[in-house]
């Protein structure tokens, strides 16, 4: 196993319109983020993943992107990125751009073109279409709801969009495509960026008119090509977000050779608490031995021949310790065992803002609260077939994208000291209990936890590049597993319920030696490891030598 600075480090995302308002305009903002680098290399993190600040009209976020080249003004100006990353370095902390080149805004110079006439030299930048039979071409669908076909009135074609109708889909057949985004790569490789997250990378080798949209034939050839182009012959760290993905195919993706990517997301595990063949909406509990078969398979089948991200949370998906930790009565407990279970692992860890305060959803009551298009196409979709608005409304409690983009809870100042202006979003209640501030001086704070967390990982090379072996693989209440590296092992057992249950396991640990590194209660130094009486939610870090 090579080692490589981006398997030892932790990433940390940043949310820019939610993570901190330097200018009381109520939306977050660069300069936010430089004000609060110290806060983050308290933590101890090494990356930032920033969250698209290119130009771009929001609708959806960011992830329309009108500009390549420059800066939501919202946001603020190239020259704040510039020093972002200086002060980034200067800290030890580099940061990586989400890189979104599935699509583009409608609003982007490229799409205007194309509009223009069907032999316009940007037509086929994008993907356009005849009526069949006067209707859509196929029954492609959007991510966001309704078909994935818009009809363009003055060409009488229909053009592609995978997500909402303002983000029509590149062509990546179209080799000029491909070149115009390599360049656009190198501006800000060169600009000295730590690498690049992927924005639903396994999307652009489509061939819409076989109905193929993840893994298309052509799909690690263009990563190829982009890697040869770009970052391939620099020390970055480049992740994708890849929906469809198996071990198999990942293994191409993070391949060792450094061919193509660094690492990927993969979502075994988030679609565990959804019905089989729905949608995310469709609620089902989860089942702790699904979880543990998900987690550990790509532990095991990734091994040597390629890298794991690591990652409970994003701005797409809800806070963890409300999914499946216990947000009221054992918020600070679980929010603890979930990270221990997840940091203990082999793979890079990264951590969504708010994740290391416990930060919770939000339940707000009226729907014109929420934000975000998926939520509101899905209540309007959903509306329409008959739900109810009860129904619909604890699916977007459970599961919008809307309660990862609450603001920061900073401290417990009016609007949680995120910004002293009207805030973009309402914030969540409960912010007054649970802030950085409160945590930061508080040495048994959640905070607190994930900067220890964090330090182990450091000065453990067990951490990074032990092989995992899951332990009590039946046991429906505790997930427990060992890493070992030469003569060193270690073993991390986490509690998934809010009762106490019995940890035995005396066949798998016949070490002399132990020492606990973290656990999120006290424990009895000498107590034997072959037999807890676990509390609810508790986790215990063991190093373990011969």
């Amino acid at each position: 196993m090579r080692e490589e600075w981006w398997k030892e480090s932790v990433v940390y995302q940043v949310y820019p319109r939610s993570f901190k308002d330097s200018n009381g305009d109520g939306i977050g903002d660069l300069r936010g983020i430089i004000e609060k680098l110290d806060y983050l290399k308290e933590l101890g993190i090494d990356v930032i993943w920033l969250s698209p600040v290119y130009k771009s009209p929001n609708d959806d976020n960011g992830y329309d992107i009108s500009n390549y080249e420059d800066i939501m003004d919202e946001f603020g100006t190239m020259e704040d990125v510039d020093e972002l990353i200086m002060e980034g370095n200067n800290r030890g902390i580099k940061i990586l751009m989400d890189l979104v080149v599935n699509h583009t805004s409608d609003e982007h110079n490229w799409f205007i073109e194309a509009k223009k006439s069907k032999d316009n030299p940007y037509r086929d930048y994008y993907i356009w279409r005849d009526p069949v039979n006067g209707l859509v071409p196929n029954d492609l669908t959007s991510a966001f709801g309704g078909s994935a076909w818009e009809y363009d009135q003055e060409s009488g074609q229909y053009y592609l969009h995978f997500f909402s109708r303002k983000q029509p889909d590149l062509n990546w057949e179209n080799e000029e495509v491909r070149n115009r985004v390599y360049d656009m790569m190198n501006f800000w490789i060169n600009k000295g960026v730590g690498g690049f997250r992927m924005d639903v990378i396994d999307l652009i080798g489509k061939i819409p008119d076989k109905k193929i949209k993840e893994n298309g034939p052509k799909l690690h050839e263009y990563i190829k090509e982009m890697n040869k182009k770009t970052f391939g012959n620099k020390d970055l760290l480049t992740v994708g977000e890849t929906w469809g993905c198996t071990p198999e195919i990942a293994k191409q993706y993070s391949n060792p050779d450094g061919s193509e990517l660094s690492m990927i997301f993969q979502f075994d595990h988030i679609l565990l608490d959804q019905q089989p063949g729905k949608e995310k909406w469709d609620l089902k509990p989860l089942e702790l031995l699904d979880l543990k078969k998900a987690l550990s398979r790509w532990q095991v089948e990734l091994d040597d021949a390629g890298w794991n991200s690591l990652f409970w949370n994003n701005h797409d998906l809800p806070r963890i310790v409300s999914r499946w930790g216990n947000d009221e009565e054992y918020r600070v407990e679980s929010a603890k065992m979930l990270a221990t279970l997840l940091h203990g692992m082999k793979g890079t860890p990264y951590i969504y803002q708010g994740e290391e305060l416990g930060m919770t959803n939000v339940r707000f009551e009226n729907l014109e609260d929420y934000k975000d298009i998926e939520s509101l196409n899905m209540y309007k979709e959903r509306r329409e077939n008959g739900y109810s608005h009860e129904e619909m409304m604890e699916s977007i409690y459970t599961k919008g994208r809307d309660n990862a983009r609450t603001p920061m809870q900073w401290n417990d100042s009016e609007n949680a000291g995120f910004t002293s202006g009207e805030p973009w979003m309402k914030l969540n209640p409960n912010y007054k209990e649970i802030n950085a501030e409160l945590q930061l001086d508080d040495e048994n704070s959640i905070f607190n936890f994930y900067k220890k967390l964090i330090k182990i990982r450091k000065e453990n090379p067990v951490v990074v590049y032990g092989k995992y072996d899951l332990i009590l693989d039946d046991n429906k209440e505790i997930f427990a597993y060992t890493r070992t590296l030469k003569n060193e092992q270690l073993l991390i057992i986490c509690n998934f319920v809010a009762r106490k249950t019995e940890f035995k396991c005396e066949e798998i640990i016949k070490f002399k030696h132990k020492e606990l590194l973290i656990s999120n209660y006290e424990v009895n130094e000498n107590e034997s490891i072959n037999n807890i009486e676990l509390r609810p939610y508790e986790c215990r870090f063991y190093k373990l030598l011969m």
